[in-house]
């Protein structure tokens, strides 16, 4: 008894007539072919001819055929006896894809994504997959209520044009972002650790206030080394989660945290479980010392220089595994460093994918493990942080794949940004007047690396322009090269009745050598004047006129143990430098210049800064120290008095002349006045400050006083749009009755 059975798929009919012994197919004919050829049909069907076939047989292959997304409409038909009739249409060609309305992205970025191109067979599911991909890239740079509608337009010979037609909507703003269990900082200190930020209207410029899941992540990242390096070994983000608004337009981010207690390092210690390893030998390699607070760079540090060193004596093959002893009770710590012989596997390849523009070698020099040497984990953690640091990419991943008994290989994916800044600022100085501030800088010029800047500035009394390049790697060694083209024009009429010009080169190198010390090498050539003298001026001033060259060469030692660079709260920081001009040209002096500041916090808020800073010049080979060269006090240094306002002065005109020395120290606190969201953050200072007299000094002419001058006083720092702005009141305490006072100063710009 013959029956006759249907199966629909997608409106498709399959009609099968057959016995209880299947059908019998003789032939399979294909109709309602244009472009596909029927071999092509026939290879995925599960099906031959001259051979009989079940139902199951059809479903197959009418499944397999509707896979390929060549056809819109798949019909099978075997009403004609041992005849299988396969009737097809097929999809069209997509002649042209565009994107329509995407103002903010660029096509390139959204063509990388699609799948569907010119010349490509259009396919539904395809399309709806595109969409989506589309909808992610928004997604991604804040965006959440993005339309995508795809559009066909029909065209001859059955080809189509496809248009996503793309309404992107407004970027997802962060409302709010909101800090539970956070005790010992408050959510106004901890935004500032984070990338992600409240929409402010300040924030016109910005990106970081639109809302970006894998931002949200590296904000736990970052929440925890912020926890971690400052004593709270149990730190923990308990959950992340954003809300997203009813109208789509904001999100509300919430993270609860488990802060643990404070934990001060006890005792530390270092065990080996491998032969002929001397552990006394390794504790230089420490950076956690007892009495600290516990913090986690300071671990790694350690385990990374232990296993260096370890690595140097021979021993390839070692796990520096720390571990951590709590006693809560007290809340101390024993941190002990157990070495362990790790398993015998070398680095087959690095291969490092996602870096369009990026150069391979870029990322490659900054890896501490290469190709055929052992498998370190420590050292794979120190590249990929040094990759981080780059800040050339938004996302650095590595992970490593076994390719052998004892090989594998380490993949790196990056996913790179923006690396190019625009600048402009406009402001006021009580130094310089108005000004504006206007500079380009790119960061990784050409995907090499190298930067490149040009910058402007100019106020009331200053004209300053700038064109840098510095090469990170130069000649392939871990040397930094560069070169800076200068000239400033300056306006000393108001302390010394003269102006200034000065252009000049400067080629540097500078080199690590360590993470925490840096050596910096400088030869310097300018052209110095002093010009549009005064009649009136000193004589001493009138003495100068005219130009002078100065070629010179110097060098700087830095020591940097900051915690960190932008919001310091523990650390200290020390600098020397030596400058030897008389390499040709007018000038001749030696001059050595010191820093040292120290910073500590107490209770978590009220951030102490003590600072002493020094230098001293003096010519040679008869040769007379020149105004430009001098050191001048107040102002910015020596806040109370203005630029220049002490020191050495002519008693006839007023003139400020400067000194051969000069020192400049005292002690600063800073702390929250409830401004925190704004950026704002008040401060008081006592200041101490000298300076030395100059050559040719004459006291019957000039005043002069070595006395140390003192001022107090108190101000605001507000991080800005436009970068940092100070705020100071002073008051001089102690001071000569000839200097001149400043109680009121504005100043942009960032200082140690």
């Amino acid at each position: 008894m013959k029956k006759l059975i249907y199966c629909g798929l997608l409106g498709s009919l399959i009609s099968f007539q057959a016995n209880a012994d299947g059908l019998y197919i003789k032939n399979i004919e294909v109709d309602g072919l244009q472009r596909v050829e029927k071999a092509t049909v026939l290879s995925y069907l599960n099906l031959r001819q001259n051979s009989n076939v079940s139902q199951d047989d059809l479903d197959v292959s009418f499944k397999s055929l509707y896979n390929t997304g060549l056809f819109s409409d798949i019909n099978f038909d075997t009403s004609t006896a041992n005849v299988l009739k396969i009737n097809v249409k097929e999809n069209p060609i997509i002649g042209q894809r565009a994107f329509d309305g995407n103002d903010k992205i660029d096509d390139k970025i959204l063509e990388k994504e699609v799948q569907l191109a010119p010349r490509s067979v259009y396919d539904k599911a395809k399309v709806q997959q595109d969409v989506q991909r589309i909808l992610d890239v928004y997604r991604k740079t804040g965006r959440y209520s993005v339309t995508v509608e795809p559009k066909i337009i029909e065209r001859s010979e059955n080809r189509v044009d496809l248009i996503y037609e793309i309404d992107e909507g407004s970027a997802a703003k962060i409302d709010k972002i909101n800090f539970l269990g956070n005790t010992h900082y408050t959510g106004s200190e901890l935004q500032e650790e984070i990338m992600s930020k409240e929409s402010r209207w300040y924030r016109i410029f910005s990106s970081a206030e639109n809302y970006d899941a894998e931002k949200m992540d590296y904000d736990k990242e970052m929440l925890r080394r912020f926890y971690t390096n400052r004593g709270y070994a149990d730190f923990n983000v308990q959950s992340a989660v954003a809300e997203l608004s009813e109208d789509r337009k904001s999100f509300i981010l919430t993270f609860t945290l488990e802060e643990g207690p404070r934990y001060e390092v006890k005792d530390v210690k270092i065990n080996s479980n491998i032969e002929g390893i001397d552990t006394k030998t390794l504790y230089d390699d420490l950076e956690v010392e007892s009495g600290d607070w516990y913090k986690a760079d300071d671990v790694e540090k350690s385990v990374a220089q232990i296993t260096e060193t370890l690595n140097k004596k021979g021993f390839a093959f070692v796990d520096v595994n720390p571990e951590f002893i709590r006693d809560t009770e007290n809340n101390k710590i024993d941190v002990v460093f157990n070495i362990d012989e790790s398993e015998r596997l070398f680095v087959n390849r690095i291969n490092i994918t996602g870096n369009d523009r990026t150069l391979d070698e870029v990322i490659r020099r900054e890896f501490r493990i290469d190709e055929g040497d052992a498998l370190n984990v420590s050292k794979l953690r120190d590249s990929r942080r040094n990759v981080e640091n780059l800040n050339y990419f938004s996302k650095v991943d590595i992970q490593t794949d076994m390719v052998g008994d004892n090989k594998a290989d380490v993949n790196v994916n990056v996913e790179e940004k923006s690396t190019g800044y625009f600048n402009v600022g406009i402001g006021y100085s009580t130094t310089n007047g108005a000004l504006i501030r206007a500079g380009v800088t790119e960061t990784n010029f050409r995907g090499r690396g190298q930067e490149v800047g040009f910058n402007v500035g100019i106020s009331q009394r200053t004209k300053d322009y700038d064109i840098s390049f510095t090469e990170p790697y130069f000649l392939g060694r871990r040397l930094s090269a560069g070169i800076d083209l200068f000239m400033q024009d300056q306006d000393y009429e108001d302390e010394a009745s003269y102006d200034t010009r000065t252009t000049g080169i400067r080629p540097r190198f500078g080199w690590k050598y360590t993470d925490d010390l840096y050596h910096y090498a400088r030869y310097t050539y300018s052209d110095n004047k002093v010009k549009n003298v005064k009649d009136y001026a000193s004589e001493y001033i009138k003495a100068e006129k005219g130009s002078a060259v100065t070629s010179s060469i110097g060098q700087t030692l830095v020591y940097d143990k900051r915690d960190s660079a932008i919001n310091t709260k523990e650390g200290y920081y020390l600098s020397g430098g030596y400058d030897f001009a008389g390499v040709g040209g007018d000038t001749k002096y030696n001059r050595i210049d010191v820093k040292a500041y120290k910073f500590y916090t107490v209770a978590d808020y009220f951030t102490f800064k003590l600072f002493s800073t020094g230098g001293y010049i003096a010519g040679y080979g008869g040769k007379d120290v020149r105004l430009f060269d001098r050191y001048y006090i107040g102002g910015q240094t020596m806040r109370g008095f203005e630029f220049a306002g002490i020191g050495a002065r002519d008693k006839r005109t007023n003139d400020a002349l400067g000194g051969n020395w000069m020192m400049y120290s005292g002690v600063e606190m800073t702390f929250p006045i409830g401004l925190d969201e704004l950026g704002v953050k008040g401060r008081t200072f006592w200041d101490l400050g000298a300076l030395g007299k100059p050559d040719n000094f004459n006291s019957e002419k000039v005043y002069y006083s070595s006395k140390i001058r003192q001022s107090i006083g108190f101000g605001f720092d507000w991080m800005s749009p436009m970068g940092k702005i100070n705020i100071d009141f002073g008051f001089p305490i102690v001071k000569e009755r000839y200097d001149e006072k400043e109680v009121f100063r504005l100043n942009f710009g960032t200082s140690l």
